[in-house]
């Protein structure tokens, strides 16, 4: 009989360095979508704060937490990262097990915003996109979640199926921002 193993989105291809910037893989933990109910949003946020001590984030925010967050994905939809969803959840929201769908990665260094800002449409700069704000984007073609998760951390899901392609993706702008760094300092981009 064959003998099956499960990899990561990202199995080989991660980690990656180029200059002062840094991409690996996240295993997130669990990831669950979350949608309150018809005038259930208020209940969600009490049931979330009670069950795992972060709330329902306002559109662009993410509620960071000690080993969860909650992440806007959309409008009265958002993400439980981290932790299993608490049954209580469910009262008030439709919770589907996303754990499988996604690849995470984070990428950090302060040129991070500027490789991100070949390929994304949003102003990832952290005086502008500060520490839990987040954005449903496009990242090329590919629609992606990046939320800032610390000074110089960006965190980026993508669907699982395109994970080749967003490291493919952020590798060439990562190197080619630290080539031009390298010009710029006379420095190798290391």
């Amino acid at each position: 009989m064959a003998e099956l193993r499960a990899t990561t989105p990202c199995a080989g291809l991660l980690p990656l360095r180029a200059g002062a910037m840094w991409l690996e893989e996240v295993d997130p933990g669990r990831i669950t979508s979350l949608m309150p109910g018809p005038g259930q949003a208020g209940a969600l946020d009490a049931a979330l704060h009670a069950a795992h001590g972060v709330g329902w984030p306002d559109p662009g925010t993410a509620h960071l937490g000690d080993g969860a967050a909650v992440i806007w994905t959309g409008m009265d939809q958002a993400m439980l990262v981290g932790p299993a969803p608490e049954p209580a959840l469910a009262e008030a929201a439709a919770l589907t097990d996303q754990s499988d769908a996604w690849a995470v990665v984070d990428l950090s260094g302060e040129d991070g915003p500027e490789a991100l800002a070949r390929l994304v449409p949003v102003d990832l700069r952290a005086h502008v996109f500060a520490e839990g704000a987040t954005a449903r984007t496009l990242l090329g073609h590919m629609s992606v979640s990046i939320t800032r998760t610390g000074p110089e951390r960006l965190r980026i899901m993508a669907f699982r199926s395109m994970a080749g392609t967003l490291v493919h993706e952020l590798q060439t702008a990562m190197e080619r921002v630290a080539a031009r760094r390298g010009l710029e300092t006379g420095a190798p981009d290391g």
